[in-house]
């Protein structure tokens, strides 16, 4: 689902909730999470205290210094940053399928998170020479995607690159293609990378009327 929030907040700290043990959640023991808004423009949001099960925590990954967001649902999600680059030559794109974890086999654009001190440029660059041992040039920002997974919120940078000098090697990738406008559609996307396809294939086939005229 595609949520752009307001307010983001840094959960300063976890404490454990006083029951008894007739009173014990049916869903295990619960805590005390104590937010502080690190991003807003609404200042009676500034500090929060939410309860929520530690069951829901371990899962969300949810702990003391982490940045999280709150959905209508009123649970917090992790908020995580990162970068995308759509690394494009001539009338092509370049896509990767993850190589590991939750989501491996699924197609998106090469990137990764944002590390503390990074502007997002720095961060694809640093990104791609580890995942692709190739140099890239960092273009204009298309959009800033942002989709709520079941247990996080993803924020992604994504822009326009070239390459500069490498070879693309898949150093965490599982695979990779070239894919035209019309080829877009034969990967299946993780969900917040597909949000940007629309607005890729116009661009190409913008580039390519111009090429034609």
């Amino acid at each position: 689902m595609n949520q752009e929030y307001q307010t983001i907040y840094r959960v300063k700290d976890i404490t454990e909730a006083d029951y008894g043990c007739e009173e014990c959640p049916p869903d295990g023991p619960h805590a005390y999470v104590y937010l502080d808004a690190e991003e807003t423009e609404n200042t009676d949001v500034a500090e929060l205290r939410l309860e929520l099960s530690e069951q829901y925590l371990a899962k969300t990954g949810i702990d003391i210094g982490k940045r999280v967001v709150i959905p209508a649902d009123g649970k917090p999600l992790k908020y995580v940053r990162v970068v995308a680059a759509v690394i494009r030559k001539e009338d092509r794109i370049f896509a990767t399928a993850r190589g590991y974890g939750e989501f491996q086999g699924g197609w998106e654009f090469p990137g990764g998170k944002i590390e503390p001190g990074e502007t997002p440029k720095e961060a694809l660059i640093r990104e791609i020479r580890e995942e692709l041992d190739t140099e890239i040039a960092v273009g204009d920002r298309i959009a800033v995607v942002e989709y709520d997974y079941p247990t996080f919120h993803l924020s992604m940078d994504c822009f326009w690159c070239r390459i500069v000098s490498g070879r693309l090697e898949l150093l965490e990738a599982q695979e990779a293609r070239w894919l035209t406008k019309d080829t877009l559609d034969s990967v299946e996307w993780l969900p917040a990378d597909r949000g940007l396809i629309a607005q890729i294939r116009e661009e190409l086939q913008t580039q390519t009327e111009a090429v034609r005229d």
